[in-house]
């Protein structure tokens, strides 16, 4: 509910009574802008492993998704079946950005009840 008597309510406090504060609005905004770009940096210093085929490929994928590095093992390496060293880098991969997803959903989430924000609307 707006408090018309407080300057910081976005929809309380401007020069027309009732009616939302578009400086405080966009005040707001800004310090939402802020903290989501510090999330998106917190995340690109975050990574994530993941393994297919008992640990052969290893993937490792950055919080914002980008795939940084990948090892694989030598044994998995035949050159008469390149397939399956294709398809465990294919699986290694997705499942890394799958986890990768995961963190950078649950540091929206964070986000958004720090800053009093439905968890949806990010």
């Amino acid at each position: 509910m707006a408090d018309p008597t407080n300057p910081s309510d976005p929809f309380g406090g401007g020069s027309f009574p009732g009616m939302p504060d578009l400086n405080a609005l966009m005040q707001q905004a800004q310090r939402m802008r802020e903290e989501l770009v510090r999330s998106h940096d917190d995340l690109s210093r975050k990574s994530v492993e993941a393994s297919a085929g008992g640990g052969m490929v290893t993937a490792i994928v950055s919080g914002t998704r980008e795939l940084v590095g990948l090892r694989i093992d030598p044994q998995v390496i035949d050159p008469k079946d390149p397939q399956m060293l294709q398809d465990l880098i294919v699986a290694a991969v997705n499942q890394g950005l799958q986890k990768a997803r995961s963190i950078e959903e649950e540091e929206m989430r964070r986000k958004a009840m720090d800053m009093g924000i439905p968890a949806g609307m990010l």
